[in-house]
């Protein structure tokens, strides 16, 4: 048999082990670690409005001359005179180089005696045809002879009209490549002639703003050399067809240079914007993906409600919702991991918090 100091060791033992059970029991659920069973999750929400949408882009661009040519000689010859200075102004037309032409000229004279000699024979065999004291087949081949010395006449004059070397169109002469008494060719280059009264830009566009650019689109360029000077343009032409790897489209502005700034070859900035109108902007935290699906947790008179949504272009902080919202819903942005669809939450909207917070530190 148990004596009793046994018992009572026993029953003793008994009530210290079930202690912390029995005061697990009477807690109140309050007191518990995370707060009470049932209780509203407390989350941050924020309400999701319209608001404007501009896209950015800076393209980058190089500038050209209005006009750009090297200045070549048509013929093979030595150079006789040089009538152009380095960096001078000159109008089209302008006499820039003269080639040694003596025998060109010689050849011209010929050419010309031989002409006056063929029509003068054949003007006196046409005062016989009347009297059929020549044939018509050799009135034709005399005929034929005066046209073979107009041409070889104009021939001759043309070559002497490519001994000198005249300004195409109006502008700047560039660096001389050349000296008197040099032999030229087709292949040597005199110098070079811009025209920068008119300075285009050329620049790409990605496909995404094809719609943006148009004829006549007012730009402004900005250049490294000119730091905060702005460079107004218009939009001449666009090209008619994407680039199939960059999938960018050439754009060519044109901007006036009347003060000689910008240079040929001058990489230049440009920015453009495309207004996409008032789009619903959700704060980006606020998205819950699963899978390939995006939800969002609306908060409406304190109960929770996932909703399926549809987004769209992804700008910092913000993501455009195409479907599923509508503006002027509060949604969840933090503290979604605690919300079920359906529960009771208890909100704090961000805008408030973040006003109040900023208040404090005055």
């Amino acid at each position: 048999m148990v004596s009793t100091k046994m018992r009572n060791l026993i029953n003793t033992i008994i009530m210290i082990a079930g202690l912390p059970l029995i005061a697990a029991c009477s807690d109140e659920p309050q007191n518990r670690p995370g707060g009470s069973w049932g209780a509203a999750p407390k989350v941050v929400t924020q309400s999701v409005e319209l608001r404007p949408l501009v896209d950015e882009i800076e393209a980058l661009g190089t500038a050209k001359a209005n006009e750009s040519v090297e200045i070549r000689p048509r013929i093979s010859s030595l150079v006789t005179r040089i009538l152009f200075e380095e960096g001078q102004f000159v109008e089209k037309g302008d006499l820039l180089l003269e080639l040694e032409n003596s025998e060109i000229i010689a050849g011209l004279a010929l050419a010309e005696a031989s002409l006056s000699e063929s029509r003068s024979l054949y003007n006196r065999s046409k005062e016989l045809e009347s009297t059929q004291a020549i044939s018509a087949s050799s009135l034709e081949t005399l005929f034929a002879q005066v046209k073979v010395d107009e041409a070889n006449v104009e021939a001759a004059r043309a070559k002497l009209r490519n001994t000198v070397v005249r300004a195409p169109f109006s502008g700047r002469i560039g660096l001389r490549r050349i000296s008197p008494g040099s032999f030229v060719n087709t292949d040597t280059v005199i110098t070079t002639l811009d025209d920068v009264s008119v300075i285009k830009l050329d620049f790409s566009v990605p496909e995404t703003f094809v719609n943006v650019v148009n004829e006549d689109m007012k730009i402004l360029a900005h250049s490294l050399v000119f730091p905060g000077r702005e460079f107004s343009g218009t939009v001449a032409s666009i090209d008619t067809r994407l680039d199939p790897v960059s999938r960018a489209v050439q754009v060519r502005a044109v901007i006036p240079n009347d003060d000689g700034m910008l240079k040929p070859g001058m990489f230049m900035t440009v920015d453009l914007q495309r207004d996409r109108g008032d789009v619903l902007l959700a704060p980006e935290q606020s998205i819950v993906p699963e899978g390939t699906r995006q939800y969002v947790f609306v908060v409406s008179d304190g109960v929770a409600e996932k909703r399926q949504v549809t987004l769209g272009r992804r700008i910092p902080g913000f993501v455009v919702v195409s479907e599923g919202l509508l503006a002027g819903e509060t949604v969840v942005t933090a503290g979604t991991h605690k919300v079920r669809d359906g529960a009771q939450v208890e909100s704090f909207d961000a805008s408030i918090a973040v006003s109040g917070t900023a208040s404090d530190g005055g």
